[in-house]
């Protein structure tokens, strides 16, 4: 939606991020928040001052556009900083990311891929290692597929059918859900405790993934007024025991947990949703059936060698 003014504020839009709706009332920067394993010099980040001021220069123009800077972190390549600013006019928000150069005289936009004969294979082992959330399909595939996705999400209920639809013609394949609230939707995180809470519930193995269809179906009547009432009525709708889902949810360790799956999703590059990995290739925005399908099948080949 942003591309007339993203050319100029040289911020590559990623096309399947969802923010808050539109109706930020002027450009503000938060604290941006750096991951814990971040090993950088915090100074040697540009600060949310330069940031704001930029990209005051670069869309201040435009009345109808705010922005806020979302996060300011290392990127474990050397002499770049990331930097996720998230950009609202009439149509909506999208989150969008560009690089800042060591010396602070330059940003960079686009996306830094991995590079060698194997480009994928450490972030499929460091997903391999790390996943925690629900899973179906057998775990000894050849072929790993993991979702990273908000239940509030637009995008991720439409891909939800789609990523069906292969693991339908991929049986052998391994799936798995983790789960990423966005920070500006504002029911997200509720149902992302329901997510693991369900998921890990053994009494209702497939409950989580009725509850998952289900609230994407729901998606556009939940609000986070009636969250709790929406959700605890999806949970029962799927078999699940909707009480004993709702404590869950909202326990110290569950949170822990969720948040855990954020920090692990960031690790290998999301910075939005639906984020889709093939045994560790990453896949974002609308990826058709067939592309994906194709990337599957390749993969079974290629470990088979």
């Amino acid at each position: 939606m942003l591309r007339p003014f993203l050319v100029i504020a040289c911020c590559a839009a990623v096309a399947a991020a969802q923010t808050k709706p539109a109706g930020a009332s002027k450009p503000a920067a938060k604290t941006a928040p750096k991951p814990a394993s971040a090993a950088a010099d915090s100074s040697a980040l540009p600060s949310e001052e330069v940031i704001t001021a930029f990209m005051n220069q670069m869309v201040g123009y435009n009345g109808g556009v705010t922005f806020r800077v979302a996060d300011v972190r290392p990127t474990g390549v050397g002499g770049l900083t990331e930097v996720l600013v998230v950009i609202t006019d009439a149509q909506g928000s999208n989150t969008n990311r560009f690089f800042v150069t060591s010396d602070g005289k330059h940003a960079v936009t686009g996306d830094i891929i991995p590079f060698g004969p194997k480009p994928f294979e450490e972030n499929r082992v460091k997903l391999e290692k790390s996943l925690t959330g629900p899973s179906k399909g057998p775990s000894k595939a050849p072929v790993t597929i993991v979702e990273f996705s908000d239940m509030q999400c637009p995008h991720c209920k439409e891909v939800a059918p789609v990523v069906e639809s292969l693991l339908a013609q991929e049986p052998d394949a391994h799936f798995v859900f983790q789960n990423f609230p966005l920070p500006n939707h504002d029911w997200a995180q509720k149902a992302a405790g329901y997510v693991d809470c369900i998921g890990r519930d053994a009494k209702a193995k497939d409950a989580v993934w009725k509850f998952v269809q289900k609230t994407f179906e729901q998606q556009e009547s939940i609000t986070a007024a009636n969250a709790d009432e929406k959700l605890k009525a999806i949970a029962t709708d799927s078999g699940s025991d909707a009480e004993a889902a709702a404590t869950c949810a909202v326990k110290p360790e569950t949170q822990s947990r969720i948040e855990a799956s954020v920090a692990l999703g960031k690790s290998v590059g999301v910075n939005g949703t639906p984020s889709i990995f093939i045994n560790g290739r990453m896949l974002t925005g609308g990826v058709p059936l067939e592309v994906m399908k194709q990337i599957v099948d390749f993969q079974k080949s290629d470990a088979a060698k």
